[in-house]
């Protein structure tokens, strides 16, 4: 089975610029992977969302690199997942795009 999330957005601190520091802003994050499905082993989605939400404001990272490499490696080391794809978008740090990173 693939679980995929699509534009959990919230705010958060995150980046090195020194209003990034001070400001929360908004992040996208963007999730997939796979895993082995059985009527007794499953994942649960909502926990997965509220995982990445709750992970990210209280980390404050200072770069998008620093929130993938973290996530995967807890998503990795608590689920039996594989193909995971991470996406974190910054849409409102620059006026004339979007600003994201992915593994």
């Amino acid at each position: 089975m693939k679980i995929e999330i699509s534009d959990l957005s919230f705010k958060c601190i995150i980046g090195i610029l020194e209003i990034e520091r001070i400001k929360k802003q908004k992040v996208i994050i963007n999730i997939s992977f796979e895993y082995d499905f059985s009527k007794d082993l499953f994942i649960d989605y909502s926990e997965i969302s509220n995982l990445l939400k709750s992970t990210m404001k209280k980390q404050k990272f200072l770069l998008l690199e620093d929130a993938i490499l973290y996530f995967e490696s807890l998503l990795q080391n608590s689920y039996k997942i594989t193909n995971l794809k991470i996406k974190i978008s910054k849409p409102n740090i620059l006026k004339n795009c979007i600003v994201s990173l992915s593994n």
